[in-house]
């Protein structure tokens, strides 16, 4: 046996490389702190005994990412962490944010309504802190109400709307009749779908304003045919974000028509629904960490953190990278070289100008995915997840621009 003393030898000096190596792999690990806060807004008294939403959406789909992240991570030397806030007064969230900017935190994920994200990144929008919007879907905030360290992982409500014209048009559903709501909201979903029907040449054939404040799960059958009696129309488009009133709207029509927009066909960034694409397999990942449904603000919050852990990733092999650099991480996210697995069929990016995310738009009802948008047909010179939502010419916003400078 007189080569004995040489293999052991050779497994001596392979044993201590691969320590050596191992020890170093852990030395050399990055630890990643992702923020996040919650404004918590309580939802008015509605008429219908619509499903509530999650107390915990968004923050559940942020804790997914992070725990997708550190899966990923162990192999390529990065450890994420998730610290949260959640409260109903702006002020302290805003003050929170600012105590973890002071203590080097550079990224955070804001779930919250359009005007307090706005008041949120106009503090910071001079300063070299990245936010994700993940709760906010106004047009404006893609269009007119530009921020440089702002980008968005929910769909805008154009992006919505144009998903479903889409399918309307496809379908040769041409004829419209508008249903809105009183609430802000409503309104502005209005205005968003009637911006898709101008667009791709539809018409609507008559407009009505909800204004019943009575209970209709007694007099829907009654009240509602003579209310939607008009001009004969393809289809009821109802704009009622909240679930106010738009369930009792299906079958019910003085047509038998069917409806679409916030109820019946609905379109969203996520739902239970979607399975294809690996979908099924994210689902039961979200369900065995939060015993629920995933929500599309748990998505947009999942795929804000997956941008992170990926744009990290791919960066992490530069020398003088350091995951603070989050005027790096806006770079990469803004450039033609990043792309995000987000279970949809498709790989998602970021638009240069406005910071949206591209990504299709599922068509579902509450058992069924109908559809995705874009249709097909619908062309566009880059792509054509760019049909949906405000393309680089409809938008003032141009943070490719400043993508190579100081946030």
């Amino acid at each position: 046996m007189p080569f004995k003393p040489i293999q052991l030898l050779i497994t001596f000096i392979i044993t201590l490389i691969f320590g050596v190596a191992a020890s170093g792999i852990a030395f050399a690990t990055q630890k990643v702190s992702i923020t996040y806060l919650e404004l918590i807004v309580d939802r008015p008294p509605l008429l219908s005994n619509v499903l509530p939403e999650p107390e915990d959406s968004g923050l559940q789909g942020a804790r997914l990412g992070t725990k997708d992240n550190n899966a990923g991570g162990r192999f390529s030397g990065q450890q994420y962490s998730l610290i949260e806030t959640r409260s109903n007064d702006l002020s302290e969230l805003i003050e929170q944010a600012e105590t973890w900017y002071q203590q080097g935190h550079r990224l955070l994920l804001a779930n919250m309504p359009g005007p307090a994200l706005k008041q949120l990144a106009r503090k910071f929008n001079d300063r070299d802190l990245l936010i994700f919007n993940t709760a906010a879907a106004d047009n404006q905030l893609r269009t007119s109400d530009c921020f440089n360290n702002l980008l968005h992982t929910l769909p805008s409500r154009a992006m919505l709307t144009d998903a479903l014209a889409q399918w309307l048009v496809a379908k040769k559903l041409k004829r419209w009749l508008l249903i809105t709501g009183p609430r802000n909201e409503d309104l502005a979903w209005a205005t968003s779908i009637k911006r898709a029907a101008k667009r791709y040449n539809t018409t609507v054939v008559a407009e009505k304003a909800w204004t019943f404040n009575t209970d209709l799960r007694r007099t829907a059958q009654a009240e509602v045919p003579l209310f939607t009696q008009t001009d004969e129309y393809d289809v009821v488009v109802v704009a009622d974000e909240l679930g106010d009133f738009g369930e009792y709207l299906l079958y019910n029509s003085w047509y038998p028509r069917p409806v679409v927009g916030t109820q019946g066909l609905t379109p969203t960034a996520w739902h239970r629904v979607v399975e294809q694409w690996g979908a099924a397999q994210l689902q039961r990942r979200f369900d065995t960490l939060a015993g629920r449904w995933m929500t599309a603000i748990d998505y947009a919050n999942w795929a804000a953190v997956r941008s992170i852990g990926e744009a990290v990733t791919q960066l992490a092999a530069s020398d003088n990278f350091s995951v603070s650099n989050s005027a790096a991480i806006r770079q990469l996210l803004l450039s033609d070289h990043f792309q995000l697995a987000g279970f949809k069929g498709r790989k998602l990016s970021y638009r240069p100008w406005n910071g949206q995310l591209r990504q299709p738009i599922p068509l579902i009802h509450p058992r069924a995915l109908v559809s995705q948008s874009p249709q097909e047909g619908f062309l566009h010179p880059k792509t054509d997840l760019d049909t949906l939502g405000f393309d680089r010419p409809e938008s003032h916003c141009r943070l490719q621009q400043a993508a190579g400078a100081s946030l």
